[in-house]
């Protein structure tokens, strides 16, 4: 299978993605391997002005990130990505730390269970149940349960979308807003099996069918799909909180994002589409240093800025 084409990568990211693969969760022996790494690779250090706690929910965890001085009773519920297939919330204490410094609020990240061990709803399952809690906990957190944004990254913006539906299809609080990075949301992408030639960086299509079979207990792409598997797949869009999508146009998401946004739109939600042209997944976190990377995170910072004040 050959590679994409490195000139379709913005200068500034070339370096780092020239020699970088793909994730090979499609390989049997590679799955725990890459787990057990993530597992190892620990915690990042809190600044003094973050407190982590960790707290068991059932079946599943939530790593809550609590600033020492909140400017906010406002909070933001998380989900790592991973595929469905890989990932912790530790993963993604660099971000959330950022989150509850810059902004002053309570940042919960959930542990949610994997598959193709736990598939669907389990995770999903455990995303609610992690909403429920801070629904619960909100006077203990010092939160209001009606200002929480939903967010995710990559398999997570993909569970904070079926979340959000889900939601929004049963009485009580509802998120103030949706923050959705590079979001994995449809699952007929891994089922078109022309995808696999182009060998996106990061996360190709051969990994995105493993993810998808994983959590789905099935094949993708069929007819025959619940509701609230796959966020892409939801008819009725209307009353959806407002949104901000991101991704790079040469993400292998970057076609079932942007059809997401237009229906949204569609929809009459309020959504923020933001495009980065020759970015391939996950480059926020790869190349978190580069200007391009930088201007991406500025972004979806304004948007939480404007939900969070």
């Amino acid at each position: 299978m050959r590679s994409m084409d490195i000139e379709q990568i913005d200068p500034e990211l070339r370096r780092v993605y020239r020699l970088m693969p793909a994730v090979p969760v499609h390989r049997t022996w590679s799955l725990p391997v890459i787990r057990r790494l993530i597992d190892l690779s620990g915690r990042s250090k809190a600044p003094d002005d973050v407190a982590i706690t960790d707290h068991e929910l059932g079946d599943a965890a939530v790593r809550v990130y609590r600033p020492s001085a909140p400017s906010s009773d406002a909070a933001i519920l998380w989900m790592h990505g991973g595929g469905y297939v890989i990932g912790t919330a530790k993963m993604d204490d660099r971000r959330c730390v950022r989150y509850a410094s810059t902004f002053g609020v309570v940042v919960a990240s959930v542990d949610y269970r994997l598959a193709p061990e736990h598939p669907f709803p389990a995770p999903l399952d455990d995303c609610l149940a992690a909403w429920d809690w801070m629904q619960e906990s909100a006077a203990d957190l010092g939160i209001d349960p009606a200002r929480i944004v939903v967010g995710g990254e990559s398999a997570g913006g993909g569970l904070a979308a079926t979340l959000v539906q889900r939601l929004r299809d049963r009485p009580g609080p509802q998120p103030a807003a949706q923050l959705l990075v590079y979001p994995m949301l449809d699952d007929r992408t891994a089922a078109d099996t022309s995808l696999d030639a182009i060998g996106h960086r990061m996360w190709n299509n051969r990994a995105n069918r493993t993810g998808w079979s994983g959590y789905l207990g099935h094949a993708p792409g069929t007819n025959d799909i619940a509701a609230y598997a796959a966020g892409s797949r939801r008819a009725d869009l209307a009353g959806l909180p407002p949104t901000w999508i991101g991704v790079g146009d040469v993400d292998l998401f970057y076609a079932e994002d942007r059809d997401y946004a237009e229906r949204l739109e569609a929809a009459s939600a309020d959504c923020d589409f933001v495009v980065v042209p020759g970015a391939p997944h996950g480059f926020t976190a790869v190349a978190a240093k580069t200007t391009i990377a930088k201007d991406f995170e500025a972004q979806a910072n304004a948007f939480l800025a404007r939900h969070l004040a």
